[in-house]
């Protein structure tokens, strides 16, 4: 009788244990099932508007645009308002243009802003390593609503950047707030088109 009891017991816990496991993604995500969720979508495009707060103006600066995917690294961003200007990442090439001249550079000759490009790019493409390889992760959430906590391991990048927090749902980046050291920040929200 006692071995009965006992073999019940176990097979008990055996299930709750197995209904926790299951459940769990209802209410945790981790870093590799989000960039999981995030590997799904190759290309994508969007409008996003950005509100830059900068010490020493009164309230902030806005901007708006269109943002555009192509999985792996290709990132573009074309502002509209106040004033047309181009950002286009394609590997380590980046050219910005705007009032009709444009300049062309690789992203390692700069590699505060590589780390910044490869934030996106990195998360759009749902590349764990190489967010890794500039970034320390949190994500909190789960995958109808995330958060991912990003903070800088590069000293350059860190002197310049505080922390970074993109946010979304799915498979889709809804949200990037930067904050930089000095006080300033960016916050923009992305619309998907569909």
């Amino acid at each position: 009788m006692k071995t009965r009891i006992e073999r019940a017991l176990r097979q008990v816990r055996w299930a709750l244990a197995a209904l926790l496991c299951a459940a769990a993604p209802a209410w945790a995500l981790d870093l590799n099932e989000l960039m999981g969720l995030l590997a799904r979508q190759q290309q994508g495009e969007a409008n996003f508007t950005e509100q830059r707060y900068v010490r020493g103006f009164d309230g902030p600066l806005a901007a708006s645009g269109t943002l555009s995917f192509t999985a792996p690294d290709r990132l573009v961003r074309r502002t509209l308002s106040p004033r047309p200007e181009t950002m286009a990442v394609d590997g380590n090439n980046l050219t910005l243009s705007r009032s009709g001249r444009s300049r062309s550079m690789t992203l390692d000759s700069m590699p505060e802003l590589q780390g910044l490009v490869e934030a996106m790019r990195a998360t759009l493409a749902g590349n764990t390593q190489v967010l890794q390889r500039y970034f320390t992760s949190t994500v909190g959430g789960s995958a109808s609503e995330w958060t991912l906590d990003l903070a800088p391991v590069d000293a350059r990048l860190a002197s310049q950047v505080a922390m970074l927090r993109l946010s979304g749902k799915a498979g889709e980046v809804l949200g990037v707030e930067m904050e930089f050291r000095g006080g300033d920040r960016s916050v923009m929200t992305i619309s998907p088109k569909r």
